[in-house]
């Protein structure tokens, strides 16, 4: 049976909604940055190839970032516990390879 959470828990849930919805546009706005901004790599397309992975993290923050508002919502509503959150291994990863794309081309950019 579900039943409606103290007001309190549903704000602070939308409040870390907001907070995913942030970092989503913070990466899409990283991602269009490397692309117009950064001056060419020594590698042909590494710009794009970082752009475009920053714009699918950025994908991956909103889209989870509503999965798990929506997920965490039913559970207060039914009194469960609340649900893992399996999306920030997935955005770590994705900027873990960025940064080390960005280290090795610019020590090749440096040699």
């Amino acid at each position: 049976m579900e039943r409606d959470p103290d007001y309190r828990f549903t704000l602070a849930n939308e409040r870390t909604f907001l907070a995913w919805l942030r970092t989503a546009l913070s990466l899409l706005a990283a991602g269009v940055a490397v692309v117009q901004l950064v001056p060419a790599f020594s590698i042909t397309g590494a710009r794009t190839a970082l752009g475009v992975t920053l714009g699918l993290l950025s994908v991956v923050a909103s889209v989870g970032g509503v999965v798990r508002w929506r997920r965490v919502e039913l559970a207060m509503r039914r009194g469960e516990t609340l649900p893992p959150v399996r999306s920030t291994v997935v955005l770590a990863a994705g900027l873990t390879v960025v940064a080390v794309a960005v280290c090795v081309l610019l020590v090749l950019g440096a040699s």
